[in-house]
């Protein structure tokens, strides 16, 4: 999928303890290799805090924005093993749903093994990105 100029993107990271997160930017110029320039929506470069990143990146790293679902302020449900996004460390990390306390959902997640609870306002219904739609995840996939 081509991005132009000013678009909304996903970029995955590639860097070891982060792979699977996924950073919110916006495309800033295409690059001659096919890939691009994007500017971060709240990663900050390491010299100067107060300036937002921005990095060439290949084009398989970058995906569109997944849909919402649902409008502002709807309420989910969310069920143990489900796969859902959560909002941490500036990014969205892939993981499963083990459980509710009161009003956080716990999170587990296989790629570091992490168990974290968050509020439903830092959490998205999972989709994959395949052949150029996003789609539900395969349940049959979830964690046993």
């Amino acid at each position: 999928m081509a991005f132009e100029v000013g678009d909304k993107v996903e970029v995955c990271s590639k860097v070891e303890g982060f792979v699977g997160s996924y950073y919110e930017a916006r495309v800033v110029s295409k690059l001659n290799d096919g890939g691009y320039k994007v500017r971060y929506k709240n990663l900050v470069e390491e010299e100067d805090h107060s300036r937002l990143l921005v990095e060439k990146v290949s084009a398989d790293e970058v995906r569109p924005m997944p849909p919402r679902i649902g409008g502002k302020g709807t309420q989910f449900s969310y069920f143990e093993k489900e796969k859902v996004d959560a909002f941490d460390n500036d990014g969205w990390w892939v993981g499963n749903v083990t459980g509710k306390d009161d009003s956080k959902y716990w999170v587990y997640f296989e790629t570091t093994g992490d168990h974290i609870a968050y509020p439903v306002s830092r959490l998205r219904k999972h989709l994959d990105w395949s052949n150029g739609f996003w789609v539900l995840p395969d349940p049959r996939r979830l964690l046993s």
